[in-house]
């Protein structure tokens, strides 16, 4: 199965673990639990339960047969900091991505409480970065989770789908920011105030902001510009070239 990903802000993805459970209004409609029915449907074999948390074994020492340097997004299926996943089984997760130090790995969570609760526990090599998903104000004390986890040596945020302004988001310790609308059936709609009013912030704070779509059910159309540009700012320690890459996610 190809690991490439159409995902603009990445290259490749791994999923030692898939499924999921909602948590807030960004995760109502879930690209990732309609993929995993597809698949399913399909009968692949690591989603035979569906979008039900499961941790794969046999996924975990695929990036050290990645030979060229590449970001990888981590779990682009399910949350590595979900409570259903054994905090053994994240130590496991980190000690590849520790041994796979050409790549960067990139992860996210919307489980800020847990990721500050075990953070002091992990071993976090320089090649791993953490985010968290923000979409709405109601969330934002996730921002303060991630700030205040001990380890990682890069944070980021992603505002994806965002869904309402952000007002006292502070970027105080963020190194990234992605901001995306959401895309696919019932995607809800991303007013053109709300992503100015982050990436005004990123200049202000001289934060790398990244566009990554408008989104809509016709998100190739709305496309990925911002007041007459494309915004493809990278944290300066990227190994990635993103922005153009294909494939399936």
């Amino acid at each position: 199965m190809s690991a490439a990903s159409a995902i603009e802000w990445t290259e490749a993805t791994w999923n030692p673990v898939t499924g999921c459970t909602k948590l807030s209004a960004g995760c109502a409609n879930c690209y990732a639990e309609r993929m995993a029915r597809r698949l399913q449907a399909m009968g692949q074999p690591n989603y035979v339960d569906g979008f039900t948390v499961r941790t794969h074994e046999r996924m975990l020492q695929i990036p050290l047969s990645w030979k060229r340097p590449q970001a990888v997004f981590v779990n682009s299926m399910s949350d590595l900091f979900h409570e259903a996943v054994p905090f053994a089984f994240i130590e496991r997760v980190f000690d590849v991505m520790r041994r796979a130090d050409w790549h960067t790995f990139q992860v996210l969570t919307k489980r800020s409480r847990r990721l500050q609760e075990l953070a002091p526990f992990l071993d976090w090599p320089e090649n791993v970065w953490m985010g968290v998903s923000v979409e709405d104000s109601r969330v934002l004390r996730r921002v303060v989770d991630l700030r205040a986890a001990r380890g990682p040596s890069l944070r980021f945020l992603s505002l994806e789908p965002l869904l309402g302004p952000l007002p006292g988001l502070s970027l105080e310790g963020i190194d990234w920011v992605i901001v995306g609308g959401e895309s696919g059936p019932g995607a809800r709609p991303l007013e053109h105030m709300w992503v100015r009013e982050v990436r005004d912030a990123c200049v202000r704070e001289g934060v790398p902001f990244f566009f990554k779509q408008w989104g809509g059910t016709r998100k190739k159309r709305a496309g990925r510009e911002l007041d007459g540009r494309m915004w493809d700012g990278l944290p300066s320690r990227s190994v990635a070239t993103v922005g153009n890459t294909q494939g399936a996610i």
